[in-house]
């Protein structure tokens, strides 16, 4: 701001008078700093938003694992018996037959003796969504998607070999890999769960 003091004729009655307004120079300055305040306000939000979806997203898929897992193993533990499955893009169901190799990318789970009751869990390879389904109608459900493994399931000892034939004290071995591409604002991740379980009760 600028003082300026005129004076009259006489050499008297002088009186200070205000400039009013900035300087072009001012103005400059000011709205430099502003921006850079402004800037700095955004970039803070942009990188808090950032840290809250990496953080979301891994608590997600930690919560989904532990339910997930929960699950598959409290009904492995307590089924009448189990068989691995292939299933195509159409959606057909194969079992293996001895002397194969126990691994697919589906496990049949019959909770009961009654084997027109069970339970599949299969990676469709059409969508590679990892699913579950029963033998009631409308009770397919998807439980994860972006699966990057085409055989998620097979059958071990106790040894960690995979079998070739279906045994009554297999060990039940279920491996998931996922991708998640590169969204906004967020990269590319990779998570990979893995878990062994057999049946309690062996007959």
């Amino acid at each position: 701001m600028k003082l300026r003091v005129p004076f009259s004729g006489s050499g008297r009655g002088r009186l200070p008078v205000t400039d009013k307004g900035f300087t072009l120079p001012e103005i400059l300055i000011v709205m430099t700093v502003f921006l850079f305040v402004v800037g700095g306000i955004i970039s803070a939000n942009l990188f808090g938003l950032r840290m809250f979806q990496i953080t979301e997203t891994k608590l997600n898929v930690a919560q989904w694992s532990r339910e997930t897992i929960e699950t598959i193993t409290g009904e492995i533990h307590a089924c009448n018996s189990l068989s691995i499955l292939t299933v195509d893009t159409n959606g057909n169901f194969t079992g293996l037959l001895d002397g194969e190799t126990q691994q697919g990318n589906a496990l049949q789970i019959y909770p009961t003796a009654n084997t027109n009751n069970y339970i599949i869990y299969f990676v469709n390879p059409s969508d590679q969504t990892f699913r579950r389904t029963t033998d009631q109608t409308g009770t397919a459900l998807i439980l994860a998607d972006s699966v990057t493994n085409t055989l998620p399931f097979s059958a071990q000892d106790f040894s960690g070999n995979v079998l070739t034939n279906s045994q009554n004290n297999q060990v039940i071995h279920l491996t998931l890999e996922f991708h998640q591409p590169a969204r906004f604002m967020q990269g590319a991740d990779y998570y990979k769960l893995e878990t062994s379980v057999t049946r309690r009760a062996l007959q």
